[in-house]
């Protein structure tokens, strides 16, 4: 099932190269997820979680938020995931991700 979110972004780091006969090249990035959502037990709070989506360009797009990311000010985006549930637990795969609003984000 397709949902739609808001979430914080932390982070990106990007990835690419060839470990024991095998490439690899993604864009991870660091999104603010509740800890509720990983527990049975009692939480507070968010922490970070790095989703894949794309290869090691997808960062270049995120260039003009490297300075307010580098700041630790985390920035708002909403985000498109694939939600599939399991006896183990929900998995989320990002799908697609955007700055929720430029400019206030780049300020």
């Amino acid at each position: 099932m397709k949902v739609n979110s808001e979430a914080l972004l932390f982070g990106i780091e990007s990835s690419k190269g060839e470990f024991e006969n095998t490439i690899y090249d993604s864009t991870k990035f660091h999104l603010s997820v509740d800890l509720g959502q990983k527990s049975n037990g009692k939480t507070i709070g968010l922490v970070s979680r790095p989703f894949r989506l794309g290869d090691s360009t997808e960062i270049d797009k995120w260039e003009q938020y490297a300075p307010h990311l580098s700041q630790g000010r985390p920035i708002p985006v909403l985000c498109d995931f694939d939600v599939v549930a399991s006896s183990d637990g929900v998995r989320l795969t990002l799908l697609a991700i955007k700055p929720k609003t430029a400019t206030k984000a780049a300020a």
